[in-house]
């Protein structure tokens, strides 16, 4: 890698750890108005100290996030598909100068391995590392899983392992049984997708797995900006990210957040 592309990863996977807590809040370019996400500058802005970067869509970054923070930015490039229709028909939906522009640590798009639209979303990623090579920016593929696609050890390992071939610098993927050999043979890191809303302890728990399985961290979302303590939830991801706690002990920090929060919204009122 050159200066700039490892300056990008350093931003993103925190070398004092090893670790990365990214902060998924890219819903919106596919489900419209995800609950939670409704008044993105609301929901985000009381999250973003404890993220190491934001993963999220230019048009969400341009209106709603203050230029002047300095967490990493990584951009969602694809789309061109919405729930209502074929996901796996994707296509690259911002350029690479502009990404410069807006100086982004990294720039994402999903792939569909075993859909029918697999070869496109392949010579997307490929095309899109070309780019990314010339500007020293890494590119983060997500496997994406369609309604057809199981989410085992055996589809996410190929998927992953396909998106390393081709010069992804991190992977996006989900947790799964066996998830060590998804890890062990893919030469870049791997960060977790959150998935679906889970009860807290059970999101924790999955963070927990995947990291002592492998992973540098998680991109988690829903888990996170869906939870009924938002801040509460991040700082004890964090704890399991970061620090290597428990689930039991970051559940308890959950709760003694949560707590505490709510005591100081009584105290205002």
């Amino acid at each position: 890698m050159d200066w700039g592309m490892k300056n990008r990863m350093a931003q993103i996977i925190k070398p004092d750890t090893g670790r990365a807590l990214m902060l998924a809040i890219d819903h919106g370019y596919f489900l419209g108005p995800t609950s939670g996400l409704e008044a993105p500058g609301k929901t985000i802005s009381p999250l973003i100290p404890y993220c190491d970067s934001l993963m999220l869509t230019r048009g969400i970054l341009r209106t709603s996030i203050d230029a002047s923070i300095p967490t990493p930015i990584v951009l969602r490039v694809s789309g061109g598909t919405s729930i209502l229709g074929d996901l796996s028909n994707e296509g690259i939906t911002t350029t690479i100068k502009e990404a410069v522009r807006m100086n982004v640590a990294a720039v994402a798009l999903s792939i569909f391995v075993g859909s029918e639209h697999e070869k496109e979303t392949l010579l997307g990623l490929s095309d899109l590392i070309n780019e990314g090579q010339e500007y020293g920016i890494p590119v983060l593929a997500v496997t994406a899983v369609g309604k057809e696609m199981g989410r085992d050890a055996r589809y996410l390992g190929l998927a992953s392992r396909i998106a390393a071939e081709l010069g992804a610098s991190i992977v996006k993927t989900y947790y799964c049984k066996d998830f060590n050999k998804v890890v062990n043979n893919c030469p870049v890191p791997i960060v977790i997708a959150g998935g679906k809303k889970l009860p807290e302890k059970e999101a924790l728990e999955m963070a927990y797995a995947a990291v002592s399985d492998g992973a540098v961290g998680v991109d988690m979302g829903r888990n996170i900006f869906q939870s009924e303590a938002p801040v509460a939830m991040i700082n004890a991801v964090r704890s399991v990210i970061h620090e290597n706690a428990k689930p039991d002990k970051a559940y308890k920090l959950f709760l003694d957040l949560k707590k505490k929060n709510k005591s100081k919204k009584v105290k205002k009122k």
